[in-house]
């Protein structure tokens, strides 16, 4: 069977993907430097059922700075979700880590894949490298981001397809849409907004809660990306994952008050820079190249990720997350995948341009010990 590198394997999308990977087949080599951006109890607790596995070996590295030599070898796919997220932190000289975590690790990363030979290198990059435009946004639209953040994650999707056309890296690229579901970073939306329901909190919002955001659940973005493994698209192609149903933040507010049978109290504080008005993604393309539907509406998954709240405070935690059903005709990823066809016409699957950059490195590679 095949052997998938995974960066940032115990965050929040990561844990959930290692999880199908496992059990689609593929032998997983995962790696995460279980930053302190937020407590990595909760990280290591995303991963402790899936680290049990033996198709996982679990790898604590730092992909900007560790020594990458041994780090592919043996390897056929690359999926790289590590990185510095968050909007708000990103002003200022805090920037710096940005660059390092989001751009030197990435640029070191392609450099080890290229000299690899794997067959695919999937990007997980963000709908924060859109700006004001036209709704839906489509990939064809030309990137405007408004924070330093989305800005470091377009200088990794143009590294990402620097490689793929000067050197022949069968390369894709996801811009993810507002992630959400259990095991969410603690200062995402919906997670700050539950946290607060459930201690009855006043619940913070920025702005005038009229802004909308596409909300994506967590299984089906796990679903797309499993699928960008293997599906014959464009090399350096990039596709949108997202649900394409925006809805209001106090909408999302009140839904998740019903789900908990609590009376919201809204704190409302200034709107952060940097934040859009409003994102709803086109997936067109990624329908029609990787054969994927986002099939989980939005209370559906709203109650997975209260559920998992709830069972963090009473000791009842899920160890892994409910997969979200696939099309009829997705066959699922194989475990090994090599000559990848390009198909040059698929429908907005826009190649990136050129550029260049760096990314991580990894320590010993001794398996982490799981508390």
């Amino acid at each position: 069977m095949g052997c998938v590198l995974l960066t940032g394997a115990a965050g929040f999308i990561g844990s959930h993907l290692a999880e199908d990977l496992v059990r689609d087949g593929w032998s997983v080599r995962g790696v995460d430097a279980f930053t302190d951006t937020y407590a990595p109890r909760q990280k290591r607790d995303n991963v402790a059922a899936v680290a049990r596995s033996p198709e996982l070996h679990l790898i604590t590295g730092d992909l900007a700075r560790d020594d990458l030599h041994g780090l592919l070898e043996g390897v056929d796919a690359v999926v790289h979700l590590a990185g510095e997220p968050g909007v708000p932190a990103s002003w200022g000289p805090g920037f710096a880590t940005y660059v390092e975590r989001n751009i030197i690790a990435t640029q070191r990363l392609l450099e080890a894949a290229a000299a690899a030979g794997v067959d695919r290198f999937v990007y997980a990059s963000s709908s924060s490298v859109y700006g004001p435009a036209d709704r839906p946004l489509v990939e064809s639209a030309v990137p405007r981001p408004l924070s330093p953040y989305g800005a470091s994650k377009l200088a990794g999707e143009v590294l990402v397809g620097a490689y793929a056309q000067e050197r022949g890296l069968s390369t894709v690229s996801l811009r993810y849409f507002s992630v959400y579901g259990p095991r969410q970073r603690p200062d995402m939306a919906a997670h700050r907004f539950i946290e607060a329901l459930l201690d009855h909190r006043p619940v913070p919002v920025y702005g005038d809660g009229r802004q909308a955001r596409d909300f994506t659940y967590v299984g089906d973005v796990v679903a797309a990306t499993s699928a960008a493994l293997v599906a014959p698209v464009p090399t350096g192609a990039v596709l949108n994952v997202a649900k394409g149903e925006p809805v209001e933040v106090r909408d999302l507010i009140a839904i998740l008050a019903e789900e908990l049978g609590v009376e919201p109290r809204i704190e409302h504080r200034p709107q952060r820079v940097g934040d859009t008005e409003r994102t709803e993604g086109c997936a067109d393309a990624a329908r029609d190249v990787l054969r994927w539907e986002p099939v989980t509406d939005l209370r559906s998954g709203l109650r997975r990720q209260v559920e998992w709240h709830v069972g963090r405070r009473t000791g009842a935690r899920s160890s892994r997350l409910e997969p979200s059903p696939r099309p009829a005709s997705y066959a699922g990823p194989r475990a090994t995948q090599s000559g990848v066809p390009s198909q040059p016409d698929a429908v907005g699957a826009q190649p990136v341009g050129a550029g260049s950059v760096g990314v991580v490195s990894i320590g010993d590679g001794d398996r982490l010990g799981m508390p």
